[in-house]
């Protein structure tokens, strides 16, 4: 076991050091005071306690936690998004997406179909009833950020942005742009993707 008191080396101190083996995350001497710092890690727990509170209750009615949120969230906003890619969004075991998707098929939120180019890809779309479950969990997060942006005053939009970009880890930043640049694609009823 790690000495989580010994002190971190030259490599744990890099900025851009992932978590190591010992499970201790890099740290870099920041302009900015460690008790500072320490502040925005507690606001941060605070304000993702709350932002995720509402959809929490709506989910427990459902008998759905912050993993189908998660699922529905993403094939909803990517229509036909394959199971391979989702996996690869949400860094999860297939064991444990499977579980959730199994139930989120089942009771008609979402639907699969094959890839028309590889039929073994597994596609994946928001049924009519997955698309209001999605936009009804979506909707007191849109109030609570719209207001809180309102809050924070004038250029938060675009702070609060590079923040947001600047949080992911640097490996991870063009497949997140990529991911949010895409447009979501719009379904007929039933879950079938619109022709082109």
């Amino acid at each position: 076991m790690t000495d989580l008191n010994e002190p971190l080396t030259q490599e744990q101190k890099s900025p851009e050091a992932k978590l190591r083996g010992n499970g201790r995350p890099a740290r870099k001497r920041a302009s900015v005071p460690e008790a500072k710092l320490l502040e925005f890690a507690e606001l941060l727990f605070f304000a993702y306690r709350d932002f995720t509170r509402d959809p929490d209750a709506i989910l427990k009615d459902f008998g759905f936690g912050r993993a189908h949120h998660r699922v529905l969230h993403f094939v909803n906003r990517h229509s036909g998004l394959r199971v391979v890619d989702l996996l690869d969004i949400l860094t999860i075991t297939k064991q444990s997406l499977s579980r959730v998707l199994k139930q989120l098929i089942d009771q008609g939120y979402i639907v699969q179909q094959a890839g028309s180019s590889d039929r073994r890809e597994r596609l994946l779309f928001p049924t009519d009833r997955g698309r209001a479950l999605a936009e009804r969990l979506a909707a007191p997060q849109s109030v609570r950020l719209a207001s809180a942006l309102k809050a924070a005053g004038p250029g938060a939009e675009a702070i609060l942005r590079r923040f947001l970009e600047a949080m992911v880890n640097a490996e991870e930043r063009p497949k997140v742009s990529s991911i949010m640049a895409s447009s979501p694609v719009p379904l007929k009823e039933g879950g079938k993707e619109e022709e082109a």
